[in-house]
């Protein structure tokens, strides 16, 4: 009686799971509007993005991560404008927010920091060989990459790309629209989580510190849109970098009294593990950027 009770209570939780799965999957595209010109892209699977109309063509930035998503933002976009979409602006590597590259049309031109497009040939975590080097992937990988700064011009509309170093990878990149004073800033922020930092792409949360106060020094952004969080303004990035600070003190603290990485984690919420333990080896194994 007992292992049937059991089975039927895993069965529940599978249906649930399964049943929460579908609704994930199934939450539509929508576009919500910021200017006439500018829309942050939300639902689908994958992060959260964004698309431009210039006067001559379409910008978007990050691509969902699978084909059904991926075809609803381009869908969605021709709803908004008949004109085409000449860029795809990767933020970062990760699979989220660059796996539906391959769903775009073969004419975008796919654009990325220079790390970024080191990191699509980057190994996975188990060793695997990454897929972009297949024949077949690989004209979806960025074609053009740049180290610090690039224009790009849609007719008399221009986008900023900016790269203020280290943080969340390597790689990662601010796309500023100067007529919205509005930034996409990838997943160099989180709001209602712990912040991720890949360490395996040579992510840095000290670093993530210093990049997002050189942001906030080099342009004039009062809205700002990531992966993962709804759009927020100077102060939630100030505040944002302040807690940072103040968990790196801490953690920095408890290693000088001796204590170890595990006793340091149970200092904190079991939802910051990752990101302690990240900033654990960055003290104890400094490694210069």
């Amino acid at each position: 009686m007992k292992k049937k009770i059991e089975l039927v209570f895993i069965l529940v939780l599978l249906l649930i799971s399964n049943s929460i799965g579908r609704r994930r999957i199934q939450q539509p595209v929508e576009f919500r509007k910021i200017s006439d010109r500018l829309f942050e892209i939300m639902g689908g699977r994958g992060s959260q993005g964004g698309v431009y109309v210039g006067d001559d063509g379409v910008l978007v930035i990050d691509a969902k991560m699978d084909k059904a998503s991926a075809e609803k933002v381009v869908e969605g976009i021709k709803r908004i404008t008949d004109k085409p979409i000449k860029y795809l602006v990767n933020t970062h590597s990760d699979g989220d927010h660059v796996s539906g590259n391959r769903y775009f049309p073969k004419t975008v031109t796919i654009i990325a920091h220079e790390n970024c497009r080191k990191d699509f040939f980057r190994p996975g975590r188990n060793g695997a060989a990454s897929e972009w080097s297949k024949p077949d992937l690989v004209s979806f990988v960025p074609s053009i990459t740049f180290s610090e700064k690039m224009n790009i011009h849609l007719g008399s509309k221009k986008v900023e790309l900016w790269y203020f170093g280290v943080g969340h990878t390597t790689g990662d990149i601010v796309v500023y629209f100067p007529e919205e004073k509005a930034a996409f800033i990838g997943d160099q922020i989180f709001l209602t989580r712990a912040q991720l930092i890949h360490s395996h792409k040579g992510g840095n949360s000290f670093e993530h510190v210093k990049t997002l106060t050189k942001m906030l020094d080099a342009i004039d952004a009062e809205k700002f849109c990531s992966g993962h969080s709804e759009m927020t303004n100077r102060a939630g990035i100030e505040n944002h970098i302040g807690r940072m600070k103040k968990r790196q003190e801490k953690i920095r603290s408890l290693i000088a009294r001796g204590k170890s990485a595990e006793e340091i984690k149970g200092e904190f919420e079991q939802s910051e593990s990752r990101l302690v333990e990240a900033i654990c080896n960055e003290i104890k194994n400094p490694s210069p950027q």
